[in-house]
């Protein structure tokens, strides 16, 4: 069956020119449904991206995405999507790192990766050695932790509103009242053992027969 999306043209013999040409900082390659991938060492990737781009022809810095793998020593990888616009390829250059040890900063290579830095900062906490404006891109003044990653609570740890009282917005500790509902979890059908808040205001229809529960069913 023929793809919907558009294909990109390979390039034969990419990954062992890209290997030739970077030496001992290339670590592992794969390509898969015309993907190709690139890990290479930490400490060198602004060399690898540098030789991409003048050597391999991948003129854009398309982005630069985070993964967060909890279980590995290394827990994030940092993802560098290239574009070359004269071959119509694309190529995935990927490093692992951990929450203590920086990345080497790619803007003297690709200026555009400032930004693109400060959101992986953001969202995972990777630190990038060398960037000359690292701070935070997303969230807000003040926030607490690094919401992509896999262990940060999904209702985050404060609430904002606005406040008539103080006309301004303010910020508190998130209150999750669903959390103390009660649920009952009963067939509509057999009807409830207790009365429903507002119930006791609606008389029963004369002539309206009672549900049966279900143990007084003749069978």
């Amino acid at each position: 069956m023929p793809s919907a999306a558009p294909l990109i043209p390979a390039r034969e013999g990419l990954i062992d020119a890209v290997k030739a040409a970077i030496g001992d900082a290339f670590l592992t390659a794969k390509d898969e449904v015309g993907e190709v991938s690139i890990d290479v060492a930490r400490g060198s990737v602004a060399d690898v991206l540098r030789t991409l781009r003048d050597q391999f022809d991948y003129q854009q810095l398309m982005e630069i995405a985070g993964v967060d793998y909890p279980e590995r020593p290394e827990r994030f990888e940092v993802v560098y999507h290239l574009l070359s616009v004269t071959r119509n390829h694309r190529l995935r250059v990927r490093v692992s790192t951990d929450e203590a040890t920086p990345v080497p900063t790619v803007t003297n290579v690709y200026p555009v990766a400032g930004w693109l830095e400060r959101e992986i900062f953001d969202m995972y906490g990777v630190l990038f050695e060398g960037n000359p404006d690292l701070r935070r891109i997303l969230t807000d003044y003040g926030f607490r932790g690094h919401p992509q990653r896999k262990d940060f609570p999904l209702t985050g740890y404060v609430e904002l509103r606005y406040s008539e009282e103080q006309k301004r917005v303010v910020y508190e500790p998130v209150k999750l009242s669903q959390d103390f509902r009660d649920f009952d979890f009963l067939s509509p059908w057999e009807g409830a053992e207790y009365i429903l808040p507002g119930d006791e205001k609606a008389p029963q229809q004369a002539g309206a027969p009672s549900p049966l529960k279900a143990d007084e069913v003749k069978k």
